[in-house]
């Protein structure tokens, strides 16, 4: 019974390490590194160049020319870019909701 258990054990330990390896992303694309962190204030919706109060931002700007849109042409957002490069999408609130990592060579 107690090999039993290990061999179990041992199984699940496998199971995992397998199914975590496809899980595994650069630290440039990672959301753990600080460039890419919405802890960076570049990225944070406080920063006023990422703000929907920013005129440039606004759903209300016609001109605007970085706004993203729906396949149905609904505008869903905006993006920003950083002073680092790191791409940053926001929906018309102002909430983050994903990230380019910087094309740039480090």
């Amino acid at each position: 019974m107690k090999y039993l258990i290990a061999l179990l054990v041992l199984v699940q330990i496998g199971l995992f390490a397998r199914s975590s390896q496809a899980q595994v992303t650069s630290w440039e694309n990672s959301p753990l590194n600080y460039q890419n962190s919405l802890l960076n204030y570049q990225n944070s919706p406080l920063n006023y160049q990422n703000s929907p109060l920013n005129y440039q931002n606004s759903p209300l700007n016609y001109n605007s020319t970085n706004g993203v849109y729906d396949n149905k042409g609904n505008r869903i957002g905006y993006q920003t870019q950083s002073p680092s490069g790191v791409t940053n999408v926001f929906d018309n609130n102002g909430n983050r909701i994903g990230y380019s990592p910087s094309k740039r060579n480090q």
